[in-house]
């Protein structure tokens, strides 16, 4: 089953374009990763997703709900997470919480159950009747994510999940959100700026640039399907000879060199055993050989010509 699908979706704020003719579709029970510079339309696709704004042009359906005529259903079966918390800063931890249970209709029993499993979870319990706005800006983190999740969602939008929370805390926050899919059959779609966090939770992502949708995929498939690796080498030996027989061939080009020390930049289709047989001709010698993993982040900078989500 398809969780997200938006065909041929635009999005314009005057004359800004903020989302141009976005074709995505999201399988039901994986973690969804939308990455890209600020304003390259990340949050904008979350808010037509919720139903928060209309499109321009084109259609968008969560969990089989049309976003616009559909768009309660939408939010109902929808836990959300935005930059910017959202608590109700008067009410206390508690009672945030209460109060979006109640909003979903949950039953009273499973409401007290749930909150107190939350606030454990989150380390909450001993602040659970203070204030919201008195928390840090760590903790008032947990409580917003802890709210998204009170009424046991189908699907999770999460921007910048891991905002403000210490590393400890937000490596906990991608362990729940593994956890929640795989024992829900949930979806989470998350927007980060953090590539390595997104590489290490997240099956499916996509790249935006300036409102367009440049890659999106599982994310083994557009790693393997990259043409940029690197190979390092470690030995001695390596000298002026061995660079040049390396440079002349093809597809090939040494970005650091020293005397034991060699890493290549190649393409995926690189011979290992050419590439090792030529240094050794030359008189080098390998201890060390191995070809570098691909990465999202190698790939996004690729992607975007050098430029990094900001």
């Amino acid at each position: 089953m398809i969780a997200v699908e938006m065909d041929h979706i635009s999005r314009s704020f005057g004359h800004i374009r903020a989302v141009a003719d976005l074709c995505l579709s999201v399988p039901q029970g994986s973690i969804f990763g939308l990455v890209g510079p600020n304003g390259a339309g990340k949050t904008t696709i979350i808010n037509i997703l919720l139903g928060l704004i209309e499109p321009t042009s084109g259609s968008s359906k969560v969990l089989g709900y049309d976003c616009v005529s559909q768009s309660q259903k939408v939010r109902e079966a929808s836990g959300v997470l935005f930059e910017r918390s959202g608590l109700y800063e008067g009410l206390s931890v508690w009672d945030n919480l209460l109060f979006i249970a109640r909003a979903h209709h949950m039953q009273p029993l499973l409401i007290t159950l749930r909150i107190h499993e939350l606030l454990d979870k989150y380390g909450l319990i001993e602040r659970q009747h203070d204030p919201a706005g008195k928390l840090s800006r760590g903790m008032r983190r947990r409580l917003s994510l802890a709210r998204a999740l009170v009424h046991q969602p189908s699907i999770l939008f999460l921007d910048e999940p891991s905002s403000g929370l210490d590393p400890l805390a937000a490596k906990c926050l991608r362990n729940d959100l593994i956890d929640y899919c795989q024992h829900q059959n949930a979806t989470v779609f998350l927007t980060s700026h953090n590539l390595t966090e997104v590489e290490e939770i997240c099956d499916h992502v996509g790249i935006i640039r300036d409102g367009n949708l440049i890659s999106s995929g599982r994310l083994t498939d557009l790693l393997s399907a990259s043409t940029a690796s690197t190979i390092e080498v470690i030995g001695f030996g390596f000298d002026e000879s061995v660079i040049t027989t390396l440079h002349g061939m093809a597809n090939i080009s040494v970005i650091f060199q020293s005397d034991e020390h060699l890493i290549i930049e190649t393409d995926a289709t690189a011979d290992l055993a050419l590439i090792s047989g030529s240094i050794i001709n030359c008189g080098g010698s390998i201890k060390e050989f191995q070809r570098g993993k691909s990465s999202l982040g190698k790939l996004y900078g690729d992607l975007m010509g050098g430029n990094h989500a900001g």
